[in-house]
């Protein structure tokens, strides 16, 4: 099926970056790089795969089931990505909101070339009809000559940042969110805003080296497919499969960084000790633990890290870690079905709050809080959180990226508002320069 070449490099973090510029000839990209951060559950710590041999593009309707079909058809690597509103197919819900993106509800592809970079071994793998264009391609991405930024053509039209929602607005709907919560109808959600730009226009590349420059987070996606581009510096894994092991990984909680180490380490500290984050926490990992118990073997659905804090480059996070052992028998597809969407955007009781954030928000979500990753041949599979991004329909001209922070019964929508802005600040910073 497929041809493999190993390569040592010398710099690998230069033959990344050459590696990216030279992806930006095809059609559909997925760049995926963890930034060096280690974690035990890595596999790589940077993937790329280019130029889709076949490809899956569908809206919700039986989404799981086309993708089920293809990925037991293609038995080779695929990549791609779900939005959020494949909700729409698992359950009785519905997507009526704006969308000024209009992206495919589903889009999965089979790269005819593919790069895996671990440490500094790089493994190409070329679907066979090509393995002649191996040598030729190493030899021009080794060339591939990397601008500095400082270098870059100046861009001539400021982006205006527009807010889908304001925040007198805000506060109105984050207070109908905590009726809701008094009543019982949920115990938390997530509750989003959009943020867009109308008739602009974005350099994909350079936006998202930039992005990722900022934060240095460890599931950082570059997806072109066409016209439509997702930037991500996402620090959220949504859920792995690896052998018979399953793995979950929400975050839930958020505190900002600060330059003086001191007040630095208060503000981790902080956040560890956060009643209202931890029990923010402890509910998504109910409905995770609950979530995997679908697919799971019995009585094999354990919490490996409950509430633990980690620090990125823009923000402290509280993460805590799921895990699951699934049989032979279990398809993939069947446990991204049975999570999907993940739990730190929904929220608890999942199904009444999707129907809750479909009344209360003003856009339609897409890719933001769906996921973007891939399958092994073997049927294992990486999926990320999609936060933290940018959106852009270039032939739309049209920029969007959203932030959200989870209602509970102690929330005060003040505080709620001032998270959302931390967490919009990398992507403001880049767009607005």
């Amino acid at each position: 099926m497929r041809t493999t070449h190993r390569y040592s490099l010398k710099h690998p973090e230069k033959f990344k970056e050459q590696l990216l510029s030279w992806s930006q000839q095809f059609d559909d990209v997925v760049w995926l790089d963890s930034n060096n951060h280690n974690d035990k559950y890595s596999s790589y710590d940077a993937i790329l795969a280019v130029d889709a041999f076949t490809s899956l593009k569908s809206d919700y309707h039986d989404a799981f089931g086309r993708l089920q079909e293809y990925q037991i058809l293609t038995k080779d690597w695929v990549f791609g990505y779900l939005t959020y509103d494949l909700k729409n197919t698992t359950e009785e819900l519905k997507s009526q909101n704006f969308d000024g993106l209009g992206f495919p509800d589903m889009y999965f592809f089979q790269p005819k070339k593919l790069f895996l970079i671990k440490g500094n071994t790089l493994e190409m793998q070329y679907l066979k009809m090509l393995d002649n264009e191996l040598e030729d391609d190493i030899s021009i991405i080794s060339s591939v000559a990397i601008q500095k930024q400082n270098e870059m053509p100046y861009k001539e039209k400021p982006i205006k940042i527009k807010l889908r929602i304001h925040k007198d607005e805000y506060f109105k709907k984050a207070n109908k969110m905590l009726t809701h919560i008094q009543r019982g109808d949920i115990y938390e959600a997530n509750f989003c805003q959009e943020f867009y730009a109308e008739d602009s226009e974005i350099n994909p590349l350079e936006t998202f080296k930039k992005l990722n420059a900022i934060s240095k987070p460890p599931y950082a996606t570059f997806l072109k497919v066409n016209d439509n581009y997702l930037l991500s510096a996402s620090p959220e894994r949504y859920i792995k499969k690896e052998g018979n092991t399953v793995i979950s990984q929400p975050i839930k909680g958020t505190a900002k960084r600060s330059q003086s180490k001191t007040e630095d380490a208060q503000l981790a500290k902080d956040l560890s000790n956060d009643e209202k984050e931890r029990s923010e926490n402890i509910m998504i990992v109910d409905l995770v633990r609950n979530d995997l118990s679908h697919t799971a073997e019995k009585g094999s659905v354990k919490v490996e890290e409950l509430c633990k804090v980690y620090s990125f480059l823009q923000v402290h996070q509280m993460i805590s870690t799921i895990s699951s052992k699934v049989s032979e028998a279990i398809n993939p597809i069947d446990i991204l079905k049975t999570t999907f969407p993940m739990g730190s955007m929904t929220g608890a009781p999942k199904i009444s709050a999707m129907k809750i954030i479909e009344d209360i928000e003003e856009t339609k979500r897409g890719l933001y809080s769906g996921s973007v990753g891939y399958f092994a041949p073997n049927g294992d599979f990486d999926f990320n959180v999609i936060i933290r991004s940018i959106l852009y329909n270039a032939s739309k001209q049209y920029i969007s990226y959203s932030v959200g922070s989870a209602i509970t019964a102690k929330s005060n929508p003040l505080k709620e508002y001032e998270e959302c802005l931390i967490k919009a600040k990398a992507m403001r910073e880049v767009l607005e320069n």
